[in-house]
């Protein structure tokens, strides 16, 4: 077997965003079978201050600044005809190492992460291309046009995504997708099945790090009055500020009526301005970036998870569970994990008293304990990361014996 050429949207160090996380595993999980050149773009200072951690696991690497004001690639996106989340995450110089590397390394595989980075890989290249999409992201700009939120735009962005998706679906030997359902959703959006060759690979945990007896409850939920829920994510991203705002705005208000006492704490990096605007009030508190989340979810009483558009396997929830910690959650915050409700976790839809009952279901007798224990064992039964990711061994061309750990 040749090395790899693996291509990720954002630098894969440190792993602490949901798609950091996975690309952060997929490439340790790569490096396990061979050589691996890594291009990838910086988007801050801490992305930057990843090319150390890069730097031992990768044979060769480079790190291009991403500093494209959205305005210009919204301008480069209209001129060329191509979606916006292309032109944001188009480098030149990156593609001149991109070009240099396959003519000076013996690459016979390019790994793909986010469709994003599909652009980066020549015509020209004869070897195997695996792309993991994650998501259908054109169906996530497609509901929000659906919503009403910028119309015109971000159908454009629907339409011309899909149209990159099927591009790529018949361009890869395999398509990656973060759960059956978006496998499923992906399958039934292409003209032509017959060219794509369509997987499934879901999210892991890392439980040893996830662990409820290494962490300590954050002193501001321990022993205080509540309960305390939390809301866990980078806030900036369109699903999680919704999600925060609809808990502010529908479920707290309802759930105070009950528990006066209740506190909604947000917890992540780049809150909003709409997000901000609510802290302070009765019940709430924005934290915004925090140096750890397991305490904030260690102190929980119950983790809430309340998305109204989501796409993939969530990494909130499944930190969540793994800290045996209760999680209430939509479903569309449940996909791609195949939890029973009332045995892992509670799930209901966006509607504020609908949640409100499925909460007062963990204030009777000892349920809260027992399912926060079965959603433990959950996690580690059904998303070790290691089990997860080993279809990557076939897709790849090589068998188990064979694997071995990069120099």
């Amino acid at each position: 077997m040749g090395d790899i050429l693996f291509l990720a949207h954002r630098v894969p160090f440190p792993p602490n965003r949901g798609d950091k996380i996975r690309s952060h595993h997929l490439l340790k999980k790569l490096a396990t079978m061979g050589r691996v050149h890594v291009g990838s773009l910086a988007e801050s200072d801490e992305d930057r201050a990843g090319k150390r951690d890069l730097e031992k696991v990768a044979a060769s690497h480079c790190i291009v600044n991403r500093g494209k004001p959205l305005a210009i690639a919204g301008v480069e996106a209209v001129l060329s005809g191509k979606p916006v989340s292309l032109t944001a995450f188009r480098s030149a110089q990156l593609e001149k190492w991109v070009i240099e590397t396959l003519a000076t390394q013996p690459i016979d595989t390019i790994v793909i992460f986010s469709g994003q980075m599909g652009q980066y890989v020549p015509d020209s290249f004869a070897g195997r291309v695996i792309i993991d999409l994650c998501d259908v992201d054109s169906a996530k700009f497609e509901n929000y046009a659906a919503a009403g939120e910028r119309v015109w735009l971000n159908s454009r962005e629907g339409r011309l995504l899909a149209r990159e998706e099927e591009r790529l679906g018949s361009r890869a030997d395999a398509t990656i997708l973060i759960s059956e359902a978006e496998a499923a959703l992906y399958r039934e959006r292409l003209s032509d099945l017959s060219q794509a060759s369509v997987h499934a690979i879901g999210n892991g945990i890392d439980s040893s790090l996830f662990d409820p007896t290494k962490v300590q409850p954050h002193p501001e939920l321990l022993g205080t009055k509540g309960p305390h829920f939390v809301f866990t994510g980078q806030m900036d991203y369109r699903p999680n500020e919704q999600a925060a705002l609809w808990a502010i705005r529908e479920f707290m208000p309802a759930l105070r009526k009950a528990h006066p006492e209740a506190m909604f704490h947000v917890v992540g990096r780049s809150p909003t301005d709409a997000l901000n605007a609510h802290d302070g009030a009765p019940g709430i508190r924005i934290w915004g970036e925090v140096s750890d989340v397991r305490p904030f979810i260690a102190g929980a009483t119950c983790v809430l998870a309340p998305l109204l558009i989501a796409r993939g396997v969530q990494n909130k929830v499944l930190e969540a569970m793994a800290m045996a910690r209760p999680v209430l959650l939509t479903p569309h915050a449940a996909t791609g994990i195949a939890a029973i409700d009332a045995e892992h976790w509670l799930v209901a839809e966006a509607n504020a008293q609908q949640m409100v009952e499925r909460f007062e279901v963990l204030t009777q007798a000892d349920n809260a304990e027992r399912i926060a224990k079965a959603a433990r064992q959950f996690v580690l039964s059904h998303h070790a990361w290691d089990a997860m990711l080993s279809p990557l061994e076939s897709l790849i061309g090589q068998s188990e014996g064979n694997s071995r750990d990069a120099a």
